[in-house]
């Protein structure tokens, strides 16, 4: 045996992988022309699982152990080479070690925010985020589907696309939930559980595992939350008006240490009493009470008003306008009864002049033969 025939046979008796990497999935062992001694160590840690692929097919699958690569060790691949150059002889595979550890604080999020519907604040835009962790449980798949002939397949290879994924999914299940968007806060681990059920399938077609998805945070527009905060601060005040004559209040002394301060705060507690009622009536919902000014006007004076029988029942009284819309709907005719202030008894309507006026611009009743 020459020296070389000895260094070549010395260099490919151990097939191994140290991952000193924390995002490698995929590793290609390296060999010259693929060359794997017939006997060799091959050595498959935990977490890991190696993959013998022979003329661009999976040969053999090892799970975590210590193998010495020999026929009985190889059954799938000690078919498809056939030993034609005995059993001592070098043979040709491609050896892949899957690492099948979990690969943890995967991020996603929206890059653009979701449009949805909500009960109380109705059309508004949210904004997701979160992590998740990853592993391979189906080596095969991976190397089928994803990962082909790269000798080194990263998280970073495949991240982008499984993000997408989940951020899809997210908006579908955010809308058709119907869970009020004050509420979301208080449901991050249901949300989490049902995504990771609803999207598993999915990552399964590529070879992998979704153990775990955490919604960390749901947010609204800066403008929205704005609003929201001065709500919160409405309702820590409480009482409005309670609150500004308080403030009133604590504002009197250092007004009196300012000449003419004293006169001028006075005239400001009596504006911000004035203010403050109204103002604090508006927000707590309350309709705010009538004024002097506001009471309804009394009548004009010298206008006659008159009382009127309708149905035998004595109504009223009535002004000037109000007897002649009800004349105009036919309520009031000429022959209803009606009394005012200086009038002996009821009379017919049609019989006081001052209510000419009103039966002038009555049509009268239609012919019988209309």
């Amino acid at each position: 045996m020459g020296i070389w025939d000895k260094v070549r046979g010395e260099l490919i008796d151990i097939v191994q992988w140290i991952d000193d990497t924390n995002d490698t999935m995929v590793y290609r062992f390296e060999r010259y022309n693929n060359q794997i001694k017939y006997g060799a160590q091959l050595t498959v840690r935990e977490g890991q699982t190696a993959v013998f692929v022979n003329e661009g097919k999976i040969a053999d699958v090892f799970q975590p152990g210590m193998y010495t690569l020999e026929t009985q060790n190889m059954p799938i691949l000690s078919t498809l080479q056939g030993w034609k150059y005995g059993f001592n002889s070098p043979f040709m595979a491609e050896v892949y070690f899957c690492s099948m550890r979990q690969f943890t604080d995967l991020k996603w999020g929206t890059m653009n925010p979701i449009m949805m519907r909500d009960a109380e604040f109705g059309p508004i835009r949210l904004r997701a985020y979160g992590s998740y962790v990853v592993k391979v449980n189906d080596p095969q798949t991976l190397i089928r589907q994803i990962v082909g002939t790269d000798g080194r397949f990263t998280v970073e290879e495949i991240v982008n696309q499984l993000r997408n994924l989940i951020v899809s999914r997210f908006a579908e299940i955010a809308g058709q939930s119907k869970i009020p968007v004050l509420d979301m806060a208080a449901n991050y681990g249901e949300m989490g559980e049902f995504l990771t059920k609803r999207i598993s399938p999915e990552f399964q077609t590529y070879g992998l595992e979704l153990a775990k998805l955490l919604v960390e945070n749901i947010s609204l527009p800066e403008a929205v939350e704005e609003a929201l905060d001065k709500r919160t601060s409405m309702g820590v005040v409480g009482n409005l008006a309670a609150y500004t004559q308080f403030n009133i209040a604590n504002s009197i002394p250092d007004a009196a240490k300012n000449p003419g301060g004293l006169a001028a705060a006075g005239a400001g507690i009596g504006m911000g009493m004035a203010m403050a009622a109204p103002i604090g009536q508006a927000l707590s919902g309350q309709p705010p009470a009538a004024s002097a000014s506001a009471a309804a006007p009394p009548p004009i004076p010298g206008a006659a008003s008159y009382f009127v029988v309708i149905e035998g029942k004595q109504t009223g009284p009535f002004d000037m306008q109000t007897l002649a819309s009800q004349a105009s709907a036919g309520r009031l005719t000429q022959q209803t009864l009606v009394w005012t202030q200086g009038m002996a008894q009821w009379m017919p309507a049609g019989q006081i002049s001052a209510l000419a006026a009103i039966f002038a611009s009555v049509p009268p009743p239609l012919p019988p033969n209309a």
